[in-house]
């Protein structure tokens, strides 16, 4: 079984292997972008205009709205983008999983978003809605609306999501 980690991420996931891959091809742009806004150079503003035209191409071939400035743990994994919807002030942890048309948002008269701890795998079409935290190696059913926090190790499904179940965390963390 392939152990994967809540801390440390895997950048083997969000490598780049052939020439038609918009989702990592994305979410490179966006770290391209990030890591040329550290920098203060001219050739960093250029890097930086050039991620800028090279996201927004990515971002209208894939479907997403995933912000420049979202804050983005390593090892991300989003097999495809088609409808996927971040907020900007969402955080999003090591190694997670994100299926399509999933949304990541804020409930209306509030400024923050949802926290993804490390390896949270969300399914297809699921709403995460609200300044709730998403618990580390936690499973989000498809079509799911979570606005409550989800424990470590826990599976949620359903419309409000509930606790159907939990991931073995000896088999996660052995």
């Amino acid at each position: 079984m392939n152990v994967i980690s809540a801390d440390e991420p895997d950048w083997q996931r969000e490598k780049i292997t052939t020439f038609w891959q918009p989702s990592k091809k994305l979410i490179k742009s966006i770290r391209d972008y990030q890591k040329a806004s550290m920098k203060h150079s001219f050739l960093s503003l250029f890097r930086k205009k050039i991620a800028v035209l090279r996201y927004r191409f990515w971002s209208v071939v894939s479907g997403a709205d995933i912000p420049l400035n979202l804050n983005l743990g390593g090892g991300i994994s989003i097999p495809h983008a088609n409808g996927i919807v971040i907020h900007p002030s969402a955080v999003i942890g090591v190694n997670c999983l994100i299926h399509q048309q999933v949304t990541l948002g804020v409930k209306r008269h509030e400024a923050k978003a949802p926290t993804l701890l490390g390896h949270v795998d969300i399914g297809a079409g699921a709403k995460i809605i609200g300044n709730i935290t998403i618990g580390k190696h936690a499973l989000i059913g498809a079509n799911a609306v979570v606005t409550r926090d989800v424990p470590d190790y826990a599976i949620v499904a359903g419309v409000p999501a509930k606790v159907i179940g939990t991931t073995h965390a000896s088999d996660i963390d052995s």
